[in-house]
């Protein structure tokens, strides 16, 4: 059976509402799916993983949260060939417009250097997501699974 594995990092609590709406739209396409928070797991969390997904919000000027830190600095010593990525970021443009989404931004690049594929393009929402976001949810999670057959 596919495994989807999905990392995130949270503060506010919309970026773990984000990988709820993930892991619920994964599911729902008959596929094993795990979710754990980025200070839980080791860069190798996805080495079993057919989809590797990560959710993150971005912190200060830009900067890959204080959870993730470790994380993103050894997943690029990972080989992760074979396996499909996607990026989900959660920002607020108003108040940081240069760095809307930027971390996102930057674990798509490491994921590239991983040797994975990425299946979608970063997916970047404002803040909390909404109904119109739960879709491009959805949206992303049967295109990702597609491309694995």
């Amino acid at each position: 059976m596919t495994l989807v594995k999905i990392v995130y990092a949270s503060n506010t609590g919309n970026t773990e509402g984000i990988s709820e709406y993930l892991e619920e739209a994964f599911e729902e396409l008959d596929v094993s799916v795990e979710r754990e928070e980025a200070g839980d797991v080791d860069s190798d969390y996805f080495e079993d993983a057919d989809i590797a997904i990560i959710a993150t919000f971005t912190d200060g000027d830009g900067e890959i949260p204080f959870d993730f830190e470790d994380f993103y600095e050894d997943i690029v010593d990972e080989d992760l060939s074979g396996k499909l990525f996607a990026v989900v970021g959660s920002g607020d443009s108003e108040l940081y417009p240069d760095y809307f989404c930027h971390a996102a931004i930057s674990f798509e690049k490491a994921m590239s250097e991983t040797g994975a594929t990425k299946a979608y393009d970063t997916l970047k929402i404002e803040n909390d997501a909404d109904s119109d976001d739960v879709t491009r949810i959805n949206e992303l999670a049967k295109e990702v699974v597609a491309k694995l057959s």
